[in-house]
């Protein structure tokens, strides 16, 4: 399954994992939100419901997609966030990972501000 994460100036391919929340996020497609930054983290509310995957972890890499059931929110990772201890992302609590931005380009994510709009639909 892939999908497209489009913002106003940037627009990514992403691969989603054969797990049940992808599963889930895949089929409320196609959304349209507005997005939150934490350090180098983009998320926004989506409206799905999953659990917590025996997978879950804080601890993820660059360009993982994610999901926070706590919101919930889909999750971009990019590099550190406020509760990093070095360079490498960490969520504020444990998420499902369940996708992976094809190429990654942090400088254009980091462009993405509060508030801008997204919209992620099926590729193809």
């Amino acid at each position: 399954m892939k999908i497209i994460i489009r913002f106003a100036t940037y627009e990514v391919e992403a691969e989603l994992l054969d797990t049940p929340t992808a599963q889930a996020i895949y089929k409320a497609l196609p959304l349209k939100e507005h997005v939150n930054r934490w350090g180098d983290e983009i998320y926004f509310g989506i409206p799905v419901q999953s659990q917590l995957e025996s997978s879950a972890k804080a601890e993820v890499n660059e360009g993982d997609l994610a999901y926070w059931p706590t919101m919930p929110a889909f999750c971009i990772f990019f590099g550190p966030t406020p509760v990093s201890s070095g360079n490498r992302p960490r969520a504020a609590s444990p998420v499902n990972v369940f996708g992976k931005i094809s190429s990654l380009d942090r400088k254009e994510l980091k462009k993405i501000e509060d508030g801008e709009e997204v919209s992620l639909e099926r590729a193809g």
